[in-house]
Order: structure tokens, then sequence, then C-alpha cells
């Protein structure tokens, strides 16, 4: 008797299971639910919408996004860091800006370290330097030089996060002066600026192309060492002379410390397969958002390599929160 397509995959699929220890065999038993630590609109909800159908569809189970906005993410990061280590909640969130807390709080509720664990990358969107269209700078040069004449506001999705802290490394390597203003999202600092209530922004490209797009915002450089071949006539800033720099959003998945290592290694799988799914990928390439993802272990190595990195800029800033 013939065997189609489908049938082969779910035979291959139940015998890879029988392979797992019991737990992982029956996981998940309940809807899994992913939560964002911000508003909704920013990169993080994006891409937890973008890949909660096809997850859903590759568990069998609903997947339901949560947002769970408050002080720059750490409010939805604790509540998942005191999680049942079931695997059935888990944390999508700016991992860069979670390496960036330790340094930035004197008081944090969890270490981040310690109890949250790596499943996987899945985006790295680089930060775009916009403004409004009113400014009178085409480049971070003149920018620079307005900003030493003019009251300048710089929106932040938040005081200590990876935009902010960015801004800073460019402030103090340029000589560039503006005062931050801090946001509970990107999506409100990006509708803030949009509307000139802020003239500077330095956001995950993900969430700023389509105002750069429609001529909303302007975007003078792009925080990556090569050219986006979206923007590819816009230079990077450190063509503009801040020398190395790169930064960006890196969109990751994090559970609470003490989930099975068989139930990280099943949710790597799936969650690696839904963002790489064709209508996924295709979606956040058009958007400017590569799709890079890790193992649990290569991605608890980036946290560490992250958090030591930013923790010196913001060290050298005195950036600091209760």
């Amino acid at each position: 008797m013939p065997v189609n397509r489908r049938q082969l995959l779910a035979s291959s699929a139940a015998l890879a299971m029988t392979g797992l220890p019991a737990h992982a065999q029956g996981f998940p038993n309940k809807p899994l639910k992913i939560i964002v630590p911000y508003p909704p609109g920013g990169s993080s909800d994006i891409i937890a919408r973008a890949i909660s159908q096809p997850l859903s569809d590759s568990l069998g189970q609903p997947v339901i996004v949560e947002n769970r906005p408050g002080a720059n993410g750490n409010l939805g990061a604790d509540l998942v860091a005191k999680s049942a280590p079931d695997g059935h909640t888990v944390l999508l969130c700016d991992v860069g800006a979670l390496a960036i807390s330790p340094a930035v709080y004197t008081k944090l509720a969890f270490d981040p370290s310690k109890d949250l664990r790596g499943v996987t990358m899945l985006a790295y969107s680089p930060h775009m330097l916009a403004v409004h269209p009113s400014v009178k700078a085409s480049n971070l040069k003149e920018l620079v030089a307005l900003s030493k004449t003019t009251d300048l506001n710089f929106a932040v999705t938040a005081v200590g996060s990876a935009p902010h802290v960015a801004g800073v490394a460019v402030e103090r390597a340029t000589g560039a002066k503006w005062t931050y203003v801090p946001y509970k999202g990107g999506s409100q600092a990006v509708t803030d600026t949009v509307a000139g209530q802020t003239q500077v922004i330095m956001n995950g490209m993900l969430a700023t192309l389509p105002h750069v797009q429609s001529g909303r915002l302007k975007v003078l450089g792009i925080s990556k060492k090569t050219r986006m071949p979206l923007v590819g006539e816009v230079p990077t800033l450190a063509e503009q002379g801040v020398k190395d720099f790169e930064s960006g959003t890196w969109q990751g998945v994090l559970v609470a410390n003490g989930t099975p290592a068989a139930l990280i290694a099943r949710l790597n799988a799936e969650l690696i397969k839904a963002i790489r799914s064709p209508d996924v990928r295709a979606r956040l390439t058009g958007q400017g958002a590569e799709v890079v993802t890790m193992q649990s272990a290569e991605q608890d190595r980036f946290f560490d390599a992250e958090r030591k990195r930013w923790g010196a800029v913001v060290a050298q800033a005195n950036i600091k929160l209760d």
C-alpha cells in the first residue's frame, strides 16, 4: 500500500519522539504562552505574532502571545524566571537588552544569567539612527553639529535599553549632545518621533523601517558593519566615523532555569522550524531582520558576551536605576 508524504512525516516524527524522555514525549500538554515583556508593536511582538501560528500548527496546541511590559522588559522576564520550568511559558525578548539589565539596575528581582536559560536566538535587526523629517541633517556628522546648537530630544525605548545604551555609545564617540526621553517600549518611542515630539531615535530596523519607507522618518545611519540591501544607499555608523560600531536587537527565546534539557531541545527545534518557514522568513527579511538561530548553549555564551560588552558602556556612562 503506498504511503503519502504526510504519513511518512508523521511516522518519522513519531519515531523521533520515542527516543525522548517521557516528559518530553508528552510535551506540550497545554497551551504554550509566549511572554513579550514590551508593549505591542515592537520588534519582539512582531516576531512573536509571526511565529505563533506555525508554532501552534507544529506543536498541536494553541500558542498565546501575552504582552507584559514594564521596567525595560524586566517585569515580564521575572514572570518567566519564576514560572514552572515545564517549557509551557517562554520569554521572547531582546536578549541584548536583557543582558544590559544587571549593569543598569541596582536591584533586580531575578538574576538573568542564573534564573533563565537560552532556547534559541530567532532574529537580528540592526538599529537605525533616524530623525524626524524636519531635522536639518542628512548624515551623522551634520546631526552631531546640529546637536551642539539645537536642543534635540532622543527617544529611547526605556532607560538602560539596548537602543539607549547604543545611543550613549554614539554620543560619547562623536561628541553629540542630546536629551534622552525614555518610553515603555519601542512602538511609542517611534510614534512620538514620527509626530515630531522627539527628534532623534535609535531603534530596531524591523519596527522602524516601515516609517522610513513611508517618509515619516529620515534614516541617517545603520548600526551594522556592512550596509543593508534594503537601504543600501544608507551608510553605516562605522563608515561615518564610529569605528567598528555595531548594535541591534537580538530577538531570542528563554525559559526558566531548571527546564529539562529535552524540553529545551524540543522547543529549540520547533522554534527554529517556525522562524525559518518561508512565509515568516520572507516577512522578516522584507522588514530588515535577519533570521539568526542558535543552540541553547551558544545563546547562553552570546548572553554572557553581551553582558560584559555593554556593562562596560553602562559603567562609563554611569547609567543606574533602582
